[in-house]
């Protein structure tokens, strides 16, 4: 039986390394409507892009989407997504996925996956992750996370974990920055202040497991193409738009 969820795309226009970004031209299409196509491809009910900024907005809408402008004062991702669903009157039940508005080449059945996973798990939240090798695991900016034999998440880190002092690691869970909760959920979390570990690593996810939830991980159906956050990023991802086209 299909889940019935929502999927909102928090887009921002201020980036420090990539000002505008959901605006930036791939392939003759903004990214944001690259991302908004992927959420559409699901069996998602209702699809919104939570933005502050007009700009973002009156490109959602000349695609034929639909956004939600939202206060610029928000923090994170997820208090946008929150007021989004006070402003659609959502019931604390409703699944929302968290897709986040620089992922354009997220597959459909990633977004479904996590959203069915929140549904049949005894979670609050629910996450995916795929193998990463020892070197990429290296790299501060690609999150990793370890997890008991229930799929639970034990921590979310920019360092290499575990540390591999017998040597018999052979492979890293790599995080995918895509998230399903409910509602009620989300009102509780964004009440909770920052905890101490979310604020040394920079990862909210931190915040939850802080305070006793429950964060459900697996591995992803499919590999995603790479999030873009700087101008190679960009430029990797045009090219393999480019060559799947031909």
């Amino acid at each position: 039986m299909p889940v019935d969820f929502r999927i909102v795309i928090p887009a921002r226009y201020a980036s420090k390394r990539l000002p505008g970004k959901p605006l930036l031209d791939i392939c003759g299409k903004s990214m944001i409507e690259w991302v908004y196509r992927a959420a559409c491809a699901t069996n998602a009910s209702q699809v919104v892009v939570a933005t502050d900024d007009q700009r973002i907005a009156d490109e959602v809408e000349r695609f034929g989407g639909n956004a939600s402008m939202t206060s610029s004062l928000h923090h994170s991702g997820t208090d946008r997504i929150l007021e989004v669903a006070q402003t659609l009157n959502w019931s604390e039940e409703t699944i929302v996925v968290n897709l986040q508005g620089d992922e354009p080449l997220m597959p459909a059945g990633n977004i479904s996956q996590v959203a069915t996973n929140l549904s049949i798990r005894k979670c609050d939240m629910s996450t995916l992750h795929k193998q990463i090798d020892a070197e990429h695991a290296s790299d501060p900016n690609l999150v990793k996370l370890v997890h008991d034999q229930q799929g639970h998440a034990l921590y979310f880190s920019r360092s290499k974990i575990p540390f591999d002092r017998s040597g018999g690691v052979e492979a890293y869970c790599g995080h995918i920055g895509i998230y399903a909760y409910r509602v009620g959920f989300i009102e509780t979390f964004s009440s909770l202040p920052p905890s101490e570990l979310e604020i040394a690593e920079s990862l909210e996810q931190l915040r939850a497991l802080s305070n006793g939830y429950v964060i459900h991980s697996e591995i992803a159906h499919a590999l995603p193409g790479p999030g873009i956050d700087t101008e190679e990023d960009l430029t990797r991802v045009e090219k393999l738009m480019e060559s799947k086209s031909k």
